[in-house]
Protein backbone atom coordinates (compact mmCIF):
# COMPACT_ATOMS: atom_id res chain seq x y z
CA UNK A 1 0.00 0.00 0.00
CA UNK A 2 1.42 3.67 -1.06
CA UNK A 3 1.75 5.72 1.82
CA UNK A 4 -0.51 8.38 0.80
CA UNK A 5 -3.51 5.42 0.21
CA UNK A 6 -2.25 4.34 3.66
CA UNK A 7 -2.62 7.17 5.20
CA UNK A 8 -6.02 7.98 4.26
CA UNK A 9 -7.02 4.70 4.98
CA UNK A 10 -5.61 5.44 8.48
CA UNK A 11 -7.78 8.30 9.32
CA UNK A 12 -4.93 10.12 10.60
CA UNK A 13 -6.98 13.86 10.26
CA UNK A 14 -9.76 12.21 12.45
CA UNK A 15 -7.31 12.26 15.60
CA UNK A 16 -5.59 15.09 14.69
CA UNK A 17 -2.03 14.14 13.81
CA UNK A 18 -2.03 15.59 10.53
CA UNK A 19 -3.76 16.37 7.67
CA UNK A 20 -3.03 17.75 4.24
CA UNK A 21 -1.28 16.72 1.17
CA UNK A 22 1.69 18.64 2.42
CA UNK A 23 2.82 16.43 4.17
CA UNK A 24 4.59 14.23 1.77
CA UNK A 25 5.74 17.31 -0.84
CA UNK A 26 9.44 16.55 -0.25
CA UNK A 27 10.94 14.21 -3.01
CA UNK A 28 11.86 10.64 -1.90
CA UNK A 29 15.91 9.82 -1.97
CA UNK A 30 15.04 6.97 -5.04
CA UNK A 31 16.77 3.92 -4.09
CA UNK A 32 16.19 1.33 -7.42
CA UNK A 33 15.76 -2.25 -6.37
CA UNK A 34 19.18 -3.40 -8.16
CA UNK A 35 20.56 -0.90 -5.75
CA UNK A 36 22.85 -1.20 -2.08
CA UNK A 37 20.65 0.39 0.71
CA UNK A 38 23.86 1.19 2.85
CA UNK A 39 23.04 1.42 6.58
CA UNK A 40 24.05 2.69 10.20
CA UNK A 41 23.27 0.97 13.26
CA UNK A 42 23.21 3.63 16.24
CA UNK A 43 23.34 1.13 19.31
CA UNK A 44 25.65 -1.57 18.58
CA UNK A 45 24.67 -3.69 22.24
CA UNK A 46 22.59 -6.58 22.35
CA UNK A 47 19.91 -5.58 19.84
CA UNK A 48 21.67 -3.14 17.86
CA UNK A 49 24.55 -6.06 17.30
CA UNK A 50 21.54 -8.76 16.56
CA UNK A 51 19.88 -6.91 13.75
CA UNK A 52 23.61 -5.86 12.02
CA UNK A 53 24.45 -9.82 12.15
CA UNK A 54 20.93 -10.52 10.49
CA UNK A 55 21.98 -7.74 8.11
CA UNK A 56 24.91 -9.47 6.82
CA UNK A 57 22.43 -12.32 5.38
CA UNK A 58 20.37 -10.20 3.22
CA UNK A 59 21.28 -9.31 -0.18
CA UNK A 60 21.31 -5.62 -1.17
CA UNK A 61 21.36 -3.75 2.76
CA UNK A 62 24.57 -3.37 4.28
CA UNK A 63 26.01 -1.92 7.20
CA UNK A 64 28.85 0.84 6.53
CA UNK A 65 28.43 2.79 9.84
CA UNK A 66 28.31 1.43 13.52
CA UNK A 67 27.89 4.02 16.36
CA UNK A 68 27.66 3.25 19.88
CA UNK A 69 29.27 5.23 23.10
CA UNK A 70 31.22 2.60 24.47
CA UNK A 71 34.07 2.07 22.54
CA UNK A 72 34.14 -1.74 23.66
CA UNK A 73 30.74 -2.30 22.96
CA UNK A 74 31.25 -0.67 19.40
CA UNK A 75 34.37 -3.05 18.38
CA UNK A 76 32.48 -6.06 19.24
CA UNK A 77 29.47 -4.89 17.25
CA UNK A 78 32.08 -4.31 14.23
CA UNK A 79 33.28 -7.50 14.51
CA UNK A 80 29.78 -8.96 14.36
CA UNK A 81 29.70 -7.04 10.69
CA UNK A 82 31.62 -8.18 7.52
CA UNK A 83 30.85 -5.52 5.32
CA UNK A 84 33.71 -3.35 6.79
CA UNK A 85 31.67 -0.85 8.43
CA UNK A 86 33.40 2.60 9.69
CA UNK A 87 32.95 3.27 13.61
CA UNK A 88 31.35 6.24 15.26
CA UNK A 89 31.51 7.51 19.02
CA UNK A 90 28.89 10.16 18.19
CA UNK A 91 25.72 9.65 16.32
CA UNK A 92 25.99 12.79 14.73
CA UNK A 93 29.03 12.40 13.15
CA UNK A 94 27.52 9.16 11.68
CA UNK A 95 24.68 11.18 10.19
CA UNK A 96 26.63 13.46 8.58
CA UNK A 97 27.55 10.72 6.19
CA UNK A 98 26.09 11.10 2.83
CA UNK A 99 26.48 7.92 1.74
CA UNK A 100 23.79 6.25 4.59
CA UNK A 101 20.59 5.67 3.16
CA UNK A 102 18.67 4.43 6.67
CA UNK A 103 19.39 3.82 10.73
CA UNK A 104 18.47 1.83 12.45
CA UNK A 105 17.63 3.27 16.01
CA UNK A 106 18.70 0.92 18.88
CA UNK A 107 19.67 2.65 21.81
CA UNK A 108 18.07 3.11 25.25
CA UNK A 109 14.55 3.96 25.35
CA UNK A 110 15.06 7.38 26.39
CA UNK A 111 17.09 8.22 23.49
CA UNK A 112 14.79 6.90 20.43
CA UNK A 113 12.71 10.01 19.72
CA UNK A 114 15.63 12.73 19.97
CA UNK A 115 17.70 10.18 17.41
CA UNK A 116 15.25 9.47 15.12
CA UNK A 117 14.12 12.68 14.96
CA UNK A 118 17.61 14.37 13.92
CA UNK A 119 17.87 10.67 11.57
CA UNK A 120 14.85 11.83 9.89
CA UNK A 121 16.16 15.54 9.72
CA UNK A 122 19.31 14.35 7.85
CA UNK A 123 17.45 12.66 5.30
CA UNK A 124 17.85 8.96 6.64
CA UNK A 125 14.74 6.68 6.39
CA UNK A 126 14.65 5.18 10.03
CA UNK A 127 14.06 2.13 11.63
CA UNK A 128 13.14 2.79 15.18
CA UNK A 129 13.20 0.04 18.03
CA UNK A 130 10.75 -0.63 20.26
CA UNK A 131 9.49 0.81 22.13
CA UNK A 132 9.26 3.35 19.92
CA UNK A 133 9.34 6.72 22.18
CA UNK A 134 9.16 7.05 25.65
CA UNK A 135 7.38 9.43 27.17
CA UNK A 136 3.80 11.78 25.58
CA UNK A 137 5.92 14.36 24.99
CA UNK A 138 8.58 12.06 23.10
CA UNK A 139 5.83 10.16 21.49
CA UNK A 140 3.96 13.49 19.97
CA UNK A 141 7.34 15.19 18.55
CA UNK A 142 8.19 11.98 16.62
CA UNK A 143 4.80 11.48 15.33
CA UNK A 144 4.84 14.87 14.32
CA UNK A 145 8.20 14.88 12.25
CA UNK A 146 7.38 11.54 10.88
CA UNK A 147 4.19 12.23 9.40
CA UNK A 148 5.77 15.60 8.09
CA UNK A 149 8.68 13.51 6.40
CA UNK A 150 9.30 12.00 2.79
CA UNK A 151 11.29 9.16 4.54
CA UNK A 152 10.79 6.07 5.58
CA UNK A 153 9.47 5.29 9.24
CA UNK A 154 9.47 1.69 10.72
CA UNK A 155 8.53 1.04 14.09
CA UNK A 156 10.58 -2.70 15.31
CA UNK A 157 7.75 -4.18 16.68
CA UNK A 158 9.24 -7.02 14.85
CA UNK A 159 6.21 -9.35 15.35
CA UNK A 160 4.01 -7.23 13.06
CA UNK A 161 6.58 -8.09 10.24
CA UNK A 162 6.10 -12.16 10.97
CA UNK A 163 4.04 -13.87 8.39
CA UNK A 164 2.88 -16.28 10.90
CA UNK A 165 1.57 -13.48 13.11
CA UNK A 166 0.00 -11.55 9.90
CA UNK A 167 -1.53 -14.71 9.43
CA UNK A 168 -3.07 -15.64 12.95
CA UNK A 169 -4.55 -11.94 12.46
CA UNK A 170 -6.62 -12.83 9.06
CA UNK A 171 -7.60 -16.04 10.74
CA UNK A 172 -9.41 -14.10 14.18
CA UNK A 173 -10.21 -11.14 11.47
CA UNK A 174 -12.37 -13.85 9.52
CA UNK A 175 -13.89 -15.40 12.54
CA UNK A 176 -11.73 -18.33 13.75
CA UNK A 177 -11.98 -17.83 17.60
CA UNK A 178 -15.78 -16.15 17.47
CA UNK A 179 -16.23 -12.73 19.04
CA UNK A 180 -13.33 -11.89 20.82
CA UNK A 181 -13.54 -11.18 24.69
CA UNK A 182 -10.06 -11.64 26.13
CA UNK A 183 -6.39 -11.61 25.63
CA UNK A 184 -4.38 -13.64 28.16
CA UNK A 185 -0.69 -12.37 28.14
CA UNK A 186 2.71 -13.38 29.17
CA UNK A 187 6.40 -12.93 28.88
CA UNK A 188 7.90 -14.63 31.80
CA UNK A 189 11.55 -14.94 32.16
CA UNK A 190 13.73 -16.24 35.72
CA UNK A 191 17.12 -14.45 35.49
CA UNK A 192 17.93 -10.57 37.04
CA UNK A 193 17.83 -9.36 33.41
CA UNK A 194 21.29 -7.83 34.62
CA UNK A 195 24.31 -7.49 31.95
CA UNK A 196 28.16 -7.81 33.82
CA UNK A 197 29.64 -4.67 33.72
CA UNK A 198 33.61 -4.05 33.91
CA UNK A 199 33.81 -0.76 35.75
CA UNK A 200 31.74 0.49 38.00
CA UNK A 201 31.24 3.87 35.83
CA UNK A 202 29.65 1.86 33.22
CA UNK A 203 26.39 0.41 35.14
CA UNK A 204 24.07 2.88 33.89
CA UNK A 205 25.00 3.04 30.49
CA UNK A 206 25.14 -1.11 30.25
CA UNK A 207 22.28 -1.67 32.30
CA UNK A 208 20.18 1.30 31.81
CA UNK A 209 16.63 -0.79 31.65
CA UNK A 210 16.99 -1.29 35.48
CA UNK A 211 16.94 2.42 35.45
CA UNK A 212 13.73 4.55 35.27
CA UNK A 213 15.23 7.26 33.42
CA UNK A 214 16.63 5.56 30.96
CA UNK A 215 13.77 2.60 30.44
CA UNK A 216 9.97 1.74 30.98
CA UNK A 217 11.23 -1.61 32.05
CA UNK A 218 9.46 -5.09 31.42
CA UNK A 219 6.28 -2.93 29.91
CA UNK A 220 8.67 -1.32 27.41
CA UNK A 221 11.13 -3.88 26.71
CA UNK A 222 8.77 -7.02 26.93
CA UNK A 223 4.73 -6.20 26.90
CA UNK A 224 4.97 -3.81 24.39
CA UNK A 225 4.97 -6.92 21.17
CA UNK A 226 2.16 -8.20 22.87
CA UNK A 227 -0.08 -4.78 23.59
CA UNK A 228 1.07 -4.10 19.71
CA UNK A 229 -0.24 -7.24 18.66
CA UNK A 230 -3.47 -6.56 20.46
CA UNK A 231 -4.48 -3.17 19.25
CA UNK A 232 -3.85 -4.67 16.00
CA UNK A 233 -6.12 -7.35 16.17
CA UNK A 234 -8.99 -5.45 17.35
CA UNK A 235 -8.15 -2.31 15.33
CA UNK A 236 -8.57 0.15 18.24
CA UNK A 237 -7.04 1.28 21.56
CA UNK A 238 -7.81 0.70 25.41
CA UNK A 239 -9.77 3.28 26.87
CA UNK A 240 -7.78 2.73 30.59
CA UNK A 241 -5.62 0.50 32.29
CA UNK A 242 -4.65 -0.85 35.52
CA UNK A 243 -1.91 -2.48 37.25
CA UNK A 244 0.62 -3.73 39.77
CA UNK A 245 4.30 -4.17 39.85
CA UNK A 246 7.28 -4.29 42.39
CA UNK A 247 10.53 -5.01 42.92
CA UNK A 248 10.08 -7.98 44.68
CA UNK A 249 12.64 -10.69 44.11
CA UNK A 250 16.01 -8.97 42.76
CA UNK A 251 16.68 -6.92 45.48
CA UNK A 252 19.94 -5.89 43.95
CA UNK A 253 19.30 -1.65 43.44
CA UNK A 254 16.96 -1.88 40.69
CA UNK A 255 14.14 1.11 39.97
CA UNK A 256 12.50 -0.80 37.27
CA UNK A 257 10.17 -3.40 38.65
CA UNK A 258 10.75 -6.90 38.49
CA UNK A 259 7.32 -8.12 37.69
CA UNK A 260 4.70 -6.24 36.48
CA UNK A 261 0.30 -7.21 36.40
CA UNK A 262 -1.20 -5.16 33.85
CA UNK A 263 -5.05 -5.29 32.65
CA UNK A 264 -6.05 -2.94 29.84
CA UNK A 265 -9.88 -2.01 28.97
CA UNK A 266 -11.42 -1.95 25.10
CA UNK A 267 -14.28 0.25 24.14
CA UNK A 268 -14.91 -3.27 22.37
CA UNK A 269 -15.73 -4.91 26.14
CA UNK A 270 -12.19 -6.72 25.54
CA UNK A 271 -9.99 -6.74 28.10
CA UNK A 272 -6.42 -7.71 27.66
CA UNK A 273 -4.30 -9.25 30.47
CA UNK A 274 -0.26 -8.65 30.56
CA UNK A 275 2.22 -10.59 32.62
CA UNK A 276 6.06 -10.51 32.98
CA UNK A 277 8.21 -12.20 35.88
CA UNK A 278 11.40 -12.61 36.58
CA UNK A 279 11.45 -15.52 38.46
CA UNK A 280 9.62 -17.56 36.97
CA UNK A 281 10.05 -18.80 33.11
CA UNK A 282 7.18 -21.34 33.14
CA UNK A 283 5.70 -20.70 29.36
CA UNK A 284 7.60 -18.36 28.51
CA UNK A 285 6.71 -16.09 25.89
CA UNK A 286 2.43 -16.48 24.94
CA UNK A 287 -0.24 -14.71 23.88
CA UNK A 288 -3.96 -16.52 24.01
CA UNK A 289 -6.69 -15.07 21.94
CA UNK A 290 -10.24 -16.20 23.82
CA UNK A 291 -13.25 -16.00 21.71
CA UNK A 292 -16.81 -17.60 21.83
CA UNK A 293 -15.55 -20.03 19.27
CA UNK A 294 -12.09 -20.85 20.38
CA UNK A 295 -8.32 -20.04 21.64
CA UNK A 296 -5.19 -19.04 19.32
CA UNK A 297 -2.72 -19.78 21.31
CA UNK A 298 0.51 -18.39 19.93
CA UNK A 299 4.12 -18.40 20.81
CA UNK A 300 7.34 -16.64 19.17
CA UNK A 301 7.36 -19.36 16.30
CA UNK A 302 3.98 -21.03 16.86
CA UNK A 303 0.51 -20.84 16.68
CA UNK A 304 -2.48 -23.37 17.76
CA UNK A 305 -6.32 -23.56 17.50
CA UNK A 306 -8.56 -24.90 20.62
CA UNK A 307 -12.02 -24.66 18.84
CA UNK A 308 -15.11 -25.09 21.87
CA UNK A 309 -16.86 -27.69 21.67
CA UNK A 310 -16.91 -30.83 20.74
CA UNK A 311 -12.77 -32.17 19.88
CA UNK A 312 -11.53 -34.89 17.87
CA UNK A 313 -7.67 -35.92 17.46
CA UNK A 314 -6.73 -35.86 13.78
CA UNK A 315 -4.37 -34.12 11.34
CA UNK A 316 -5.34 -31.97 8.29
CA UNK A 317 -3.32 -31.27 5.20
CA UNK A 318 -4.31 -27.71 4.59
CA UNK A 319 -5.38 -24.99 6.63
CA UNK A 320 -7.93 -22.16 6.20
CA UNK A 321 -6.69 -22.34 2.17
CA UNK A 322 -3.15 -21.44 3.11
CA UNK A 323 -0.86 -23.80 1.14
CA UNK A 324 2.02 -25.61 3.14
CA UNK A 325 0.18 -25.44 6.17
CA UNK A 326 -1.11 -28.38 8.38
CA UNK A 327 -2.52 -28.80 11.43
CA UNK A 328 -1.64 -31.85 14.17
CA UNK A 329 -3.62 -31.92 17.70
CA UNK A 330 -2.08 -30.75 20.72
CA UNK A 331 -4.01 -32.16 24.08
CA UNK A 332 -3.04 -29.21 25.83
CA UNK A 333 -2.58 -26.95 22.98
CA UNK A 334 -5.37 -28.00 20.22
CA UNK A 335 -4.53 -28.10 16.46
CA UNK A 336 -1.64 -26.97 15.34
CA UNK A 337 -1.16 -24.37 12.63
CA UNK A 338 2.53 -24.33 10.63
CA UNK A 339 3.59 -21.46 8.35
CA UNK A 340 6.48 -21.21 6.67
CA UNK A 341 8.24 -17.97 7.64
CA UNK A 342 11.32 -16.33 8.42
CA UNK A 343 12.40 -15.30 11.87
CA UNK A 344 10.64 -11.90 12.77
CA UNK A 345 13.47 -9.72 12.93
CA UNK A 346 15.10 -10.75 9.69
CA UNK A 347 11.67 -10.43 8.46
CA UNK A 348 11.17 -7.29 9.80
CA UNK A 349 14.31 -6.06 8.07
CA UNK A 350 13.23 -7.62 4.79
CA UNK A 351 10.27 -5.52 5.03
CA UNK A 352 11.95 -2.13 6.02
CA UNK A 353 14.11 -2.95 2.39
CA UNK A 354 10.77 -3.23 0.52
CA UNK A 355 9.51 -0.17 1.85
CA UNK A 356 12.01 2.10 1.07
CA UNK A 357 12.79 0.69 -2.57
CA UNK A 358 8.99 0.60 -2.98
CA UNK A 359 8.13 3.89 -1.19
CA UNK A 360 5.95 2.31 1.26
CA UNK A 361 4.79 2.36 4.22
CA UNK A 362 5.79 -0.26 6.38
CA UNK A 363 2.71 -2.38 8.79
CA UNK A 364 4.81 -1.29 11.79
CA UNK A 365 4.79 2.51 11.36
CA UNK A 366 4.96 5.71 13.42
CA UNK A 367 1.20 5.60 13.80
CA UNK A 368 1.16 1.84 15.12
CA UNK A 369 4.18 2.59 17.08
CA UNK A 370 3.34 6.10 18.95
CA UNK A 371 -0.22 4.12 19.91
CA UNK A 372 1.60 0.75 21.59
CA UNK A 373 4.09 3.87 22.81
CA UNK A 374 0.86 5.49 24.83
CA UNK A 375 0.19 2.15 25.81
CA UNK A 376 3.20 1.56 27.48
CA UNK A 377 3.00 4.83 29.36
CA UNK A 378 -0.27 4.75 30.24
CA UNK A 379 0.69 1.27 32.20
CA UNK A 380 3.71 2.52 33.60
CA UNK A 381 1.70 5.36 35.13
CA UNK A 382 -1.15 3.19 36.34
CA UNK A 383 1.79 1.14 38.33
CA UNK A 384 3.69 3.74 39.62
CA UNK A 385 1.26 6.19 40.41
CA UNK A 386 -1.48 3.37 41.74
CA UNK A 387 -4.02 4.61 39.42
CA UNK A 388 -6.19 3.65 37.02
CA UNK A 389 -5.43 5.71 33.65
CA UNK A 390 -7.64 7.03 30.83
CA UNK A 391 -6.52 7.55 27.08
CA UNK A 392 -5.87 10.94 26.16
CA UNK A 393 -7.25 11.43 23.20
CA UNK A 394 -4.98 14.93 23.63
CA UNK A 395 -1.43 12.97 22.81
CA UNK A 396 -1.30 12.75 19.19
CA UNK A 397 -3.56 15.95 18.41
Amino acid sequence: MKRRSFITKAGLATIGVASGSHLYAKPFSVIGANSSINIGVIGSGDRGGGLSSIINTIDGVKVVGLCDILPFRLEKGLAKVDSNPKGYADYRKLLDNKDIDAVIVATPFNTHSKIAIDALDAGKHVYCEKTMAKGYGGIRALVEKAQNSSHIFQTGHQYHSSRLYTHVVDLIKNGKVGNITAFECQWNRHSNWRRPVPDPKFERAINWRMYKEFSGGLVAELCSHQIDFANWVLGETPQKVMGVGGIDYWKDGRETFDNIHLIYSYASGVKAKFTCLTSNAKDGYQIKVIGDKGTIIIDTRHAWFYAEGKRKNRVIKDVDGVSGATAQWDAEKGMRINVEHLGPSKQALLDFKTAIIDNSSPISNVLTGAKTSICVQMGLDAMYNNEIIGWNNDILG
